[in-house]
């Protein structure tokens, strides 16, 4: 039995009791929690206020829902995919490691769209400008992890190649026309965790309190110009991300 005897309302005791259960190890990773009969004989509290301690560590990320199963204590193990964020050129054609890796949970999704104020600023140009954008459901059949994964192409860009008919074509792809067309490519990346929106947290199926990582990737041209955005989005439990860094040459420095 474990007494509550702190301030606060009953509930945030209860969730105190229950969050240091969890960190010291009673609670171990990835076992249920406790039922709420258990939880109401332990705490000698009511099932409301056992509900709402539950709830409370539920947005804090501590515990998961499992539908049919009951609540568990959230695993603190290793991602279960990781994702290698690296382009290879082999004989002009471009691929990524772990493309094999993922396969299309849906049918990509081509349409017509206009900037936003974000994705102008990545790509270069104002507000309302037009786009080609294709939308991608990914799964990893390994692990079962989910990410999606959107491209977007301005039609200043698309016009005079086979994108302009095809905007939906595979990233690696899209390299391919774009550096057949002359250009000289190179990319640039970031990284930022988030919280979901509620049609990101349904579509990558999502526990309760758990960011996303969202990586925007710029493909350059000539002059550095953008030339292709993709977004791609996962939740932060589910995967991690792994880098090749190299050292860029530095021009040499005229000698006084």
């Amino acid at each position: 039995m474990t007494e509550i005897q702190r301030p606060g309302a009953l509930y945030q005791q209860v969730a105190s009791a229950i969050r240091e259960a969890i960190l010291s190890g009673e609670f171990a990773p990835g076992a249920p929690l406790p039922s709420e009969a258990q939880l109401i004989e332990r705490y000698k509290v009511s099932r409301p206020t056992v509900r709402n301690a539950v709830a409370a560590l539920r947005a804090e990320g501590l515990i998961e829902v499992r539908h049919g199963k009951g609540s568990f204590v959230r695993s603190d193990g290793q991602p279960a995919v990781v994702i290698q964020r690296r382009i290879d050129l082999h004989l002009g054609f471009f691929s990524t490691p772990d493309a094999a890796d993922w396969s299309e949970a849906e049918t990509p999704t081509p349409y017509r769209t206009h900037t936003t104020k974000a994705t102008g600023q990545l790509l270069g140009l104002g507000e309302e400008e037009a786009l080609f954008a294709c939308d991608r459901l990914l799964i990893n059949a390994a692990s079962g992890t989910r990410a999606m994964h959107r491209s977007l192409i301005p039609f200043g860009v698309a016009e005079g190649t086979p994108l302009a008919q095809k905007p939906g074509v595979a990233p690696e792809v899209a390299y391919f026309i774009l550096a057949d067309a002359g250009r000289k490519l190179w990319w640039s990346e970031t990284v930022r965790a988030r919280m979901p929106l509620p049609d990101e947290r349904a579509a990558l199926q999502l526990p309760d309190a758990t960011p996303i990582l969202h990586l925007a990737r710029v493909t350059h041209g000539t002059d550095d110009r953008p030339l292709l955005l993709e977004e791609f989005r996962v939740g932060a439990d589910r995967a991690e991300l792994a880098y090749r860094i190299t050292a860029d040459k530095q021009p040499a420095r005229a000698r006084a």
